[in-house]
């Protein structure tokens, strides 16, 4: 698990389950987004949610996503027995680039992009390390969407988001969007007023799981749940 300095970025598997009332319905397909910006995966009236608080820097993170991508979708999201909300925590300016990115576009493409960038995160969050002092002052120093657009540069975001269509021009409209960074660091407020101190970590049916922080752990709530 990975702690998270929070003033930095202020200044900037498989289980048998019941069928549902809709059993041809492709919850993997089905996206909400909530007034406060988060993202949910699957059917809406799922006897399971789940909460995913999330960081695009936090290498378990990626790990998680990488290890739960297909039992999660496919034994549990889609026979519409849980749902997937990602909530995100960020932990740096590197994180709150690439969570603008994510959340970049049309809301049904969200999960594709989330799994882009940490599915990819090993090449590019080296370059943290092996960053220059100028690149680091590129990134902290400046007017904000000068310094996302820096960090787009130098992590290579900006072929990520040609990948899936994104010209250069739309990506750095988003990485200028005032509105969503403002939902993006509210979101990281609320996850730690409600006590979320590191990412991964989880909440199921609006309840933080203590100690539970890897696709194991959380496979094992969500089947002790759904035994309940």
């Amino acid at each position: 698990m990975r702690f998270f300095p929070i003033a930095a970025i202020c200044a900037v598997a498989a289980i048998s389950v019941a069928a549902t009332d809709e059993p041809h319905a492709n919850w993997t397909a089905t996206v909400s987004v909530a007034e406060s910006g988060t993202h949910t995966l699957g059917n809406p009236e799922a006897a399971v949610k789940v909460t995913e608080y999330v960081s695009y820097t936090c290498p378990h993170c990626a790990d998680f996503q990488i290890e739960s991508e297909a039992p999660l979708r496919l034994a549990y999201v889609q026979p519409g027995t849980v749902s997937l909300e990602v909530h995100h925590l960020l932990r740096d300016p590197v994180d709150l680039a690439a969570a603008l990115l994510t959340n970049c576009g049309e809301p049904e493409g969200f999960f594709r992009r989330h799994n882009d960038f940490l599915g990819s995160q090993e090449q590019w969050l080296p370059k943290i390390q092996s960053a220059s002092t100028q690149q680091r002052q590129r990134w902290s120093e400046g007017p904000v969407p000068q310094r996302m657009r820096a960090i787009a540069a130098d992590f290579d975001f900006y072929s990520i988001m040609e990948a899936r269509g994104f010209s250069r021009t739309r990506t750095n409209e988003c990485l200028a969007d005032e509105a969503t960074m403002k939902k993006l660091l509210d979101q990281t407020q609320s996850a730690i007023e409600s006590g979320v101190q590191g990412t991964p970590s989880f909440a199921m049916n609006g309840v933080v799981l203590e100690g539970t922080h890897t696709w194991q752990g959380l496979n094992q709530a969500i089947d002790a749940e759904i035994k309940d």
